[in-house]
């Protein structure tokens, strides 16, 4: 399922109208209208915190879904960090995952270059 679609369907789950959602996390009407017709996505992991806590869920369930790189927003996140930000527990945890993950799949896909 689409992340698009994920969202939409906990807004509904909810009984929350796009514009309740909006309010509720401070994010605009127009960003959940493109984030739910999957035109658009969160770059940043507090706009997936927000959207987690008002739908009552959690980050990671909203990031599952194949088109959806959440190593795209976190590596944003960790600049962030790096200029003096931030990050907290759960976001460490995540970007933690993340650099786990990138490394695995990298070499994985480099299995194909090693010398035999």
């Amino acid at each position: 399922m689409k992340f698009g679609d994920k969202l939409k369907n906990l807004r509904q789950q909810q009984g929350l109208s796009q514009k309740e959602l909006a309010l509720k996390t401070g994010i605009t009407t127009r960003s959940i209208q493109n984030y739910e017709s999957n035109t658009r996505y969160p770059k940043d992991v507090s706009i997936l915190n927000k959207l987690a806590l008002a739908l009552k869920t959690n980050v990671n369930l909203l990031m599952e879904s194949q088109e959806f790189c959440p190593k795209d927003i976190l590596l944003s996140e960790i600049q962030a960090l790096f200029a003096g930000g931030e990050l907290g527990d759960e976001d460490k945890e995540a970007v933690f995952q993340a650099i786990t993950e990138a490394y695995l799949d990298a070499k994985e896909k480099n299995k194909k270059y090693r010398k035999k």
